[in-house]
Parts: C-alpha cells; structure tokens; sequence
C-alpha cells in the first residue's frame, strides 16, 4: 500500500517500554490494521490542543501476525515526536497512524536476503528475522547488525538468538575487536544472496552499500532505507 493510498488511523498505545535514555519500544492496537509486510513503516503523528500537529515515519518491528503494532523509536534531539513518544507518551494514549507504508524495502521469504543495518536500522530486519523464524525461513535471511554497544543496540539479543552476525565499534564483543564490519566477514554470508537491503542513517547506508560491493553484492541487488535530518 503507497503512502498516498493510506488513510490516518489511530492506535493506543498497550505497552510502553523505555530503553536507556534514548530508545522507548511501543506496541500499538491500531483501529481498522491492514496486515503489513516485514519492512514497511508507519507515519505517527501527534496533534497539540491547538491543533498543530508533527509527524514522523517508523519502522515496524513486529511480525505480520502479531496482533499488535511494535515500533521502537530513536530519541533524536530535538526530535518532537520521537521526544514525545520517549518522555511523555504512556499506555492508553491514543496516536493517529497512517500505514503501512512502503513496498520496495519489504521481504517476506520471496528471495534469499542478506541485511546490512546500523543503530536504529536494525528495527524492519528485526519484523522479517521474527517473520523468517515464524514460517522456518531463517535459512534465507542472513542479517549483519552494527552498534557502538550491545547496550546500544536495538534488539541485540533477539538478534543473536536467531544468528545474526554483530559487529560492535566501540566495545570488543568475543574475540572481535571493536571495528565495523570487513568485507571478508561478509563473504559466507553474501553467498548466493538474491537480494540486499541496507537500512541505518544516511552515513551508515553510504558505508553499507560500499561494503556490500566489495564483498561481492552486485549494486542491482541492493535496496536502501535510510533516515534522519538530509534522509
């Protein structure tokens, strides 16, 4: 569904979950919910007394099959709505929500994938890794997840319960010495790959895109979401 076809919904807000002091993880029962596929968004958007409104895009972190609606959202500085959403929004709050949105960065077991994601990036990979291990298609989705700390990164042990490859920048993590990922520890998991998805910030999806090129992925294959201010 394009975000033109999408009409504005609203979901409560069942479950609210901070993260350190910058992450809060929502799980939303949306009003009319058109099933989503792993790797679309939402627009949220939060309305003032006074009617003046902001919105922002999130990725979906839940599997299709869930009954409810989970974003994790970044607390960005002077971010209103992701402020909001960090500090002040609470269970039984109600949200207008268009979605889901997005058809070119989605994957629901069609193509043998491999991700590439950083920080908040990881949150889409996370909807299709949970939506691979419900219909035992794990086998066709290799994630590589980048952070700066595993306390830093969103979903770290949910991604490595289902096997994905974590490289750490700024803490050793193993016998891995903090870096960013090298091409030659792509190379097992890039073999036969049908398709790529990168997603993180606009830096982060420059270097991504570069590393899958050296370690093989032709640049056809490549499918790219980014965020943030020149996103």
């Amino acid at each position: 569904m394009s975000e033109a076809e999408s009409p504005w919904t609203t979901g409560e807000v069942v479950e609210i979950e901070r993260i350190g002091d910058r992450l809060v993880r929502l799980r939303l029962d949306v009003a009319a919910r058109v099933d989503h596929l792993p790797g679309q968004h939402y627009v949220v958007r939060l309305r003032a007394p006074d009617d003046y409104t902001a919105q922002r895009s999130y990725s979906v972190a839940s599997e299709p099959d869930d009954s409810l609606v989970e974003l994790m959202v970044e607390c960005l500085p002077g971010g209103e709505v992701s402020g909001h959403l960090h500090d002040v929004a609470d269970v039984g709050d109600v949200v207008e929500l268009r979605g889901p949105i997005g058809g070119w960065f989605t994957w629901a077991g069609e193509a043998t994938a491999v991700c590439v994601a950083g920080g908040s990036g990881v949150v889409p990979v996370v909807s299709m890794l949970r939506h691979a291990a419900s219909h035992g298609l794990l086998d066709r989705l290799r994630v590589v997840a980048v952070g700066r700390t595993l306390a830093e990164l969103p979903y770290s042990a949910e991604l490595l319960d289902h096997g994905a490859f974590v490289a750490l920048t700024r803490e050793n993590f193993g016998d891995r010495v903090a870096a960013p990922p090298y091409p030659d520890e792509l190379e097992a998991l890039v073999d036969g790959v049908e398709r790529a998805y990168v997603c993180g910030s606009v830096g982060f999806a420059t270097y991504a895109t570069r590393l899958l090129g050296e370690a093989g992925v032709r640049s056809d294959l490549v499918r790219i979401e980014q965020f943030g201010a020149s996103s």
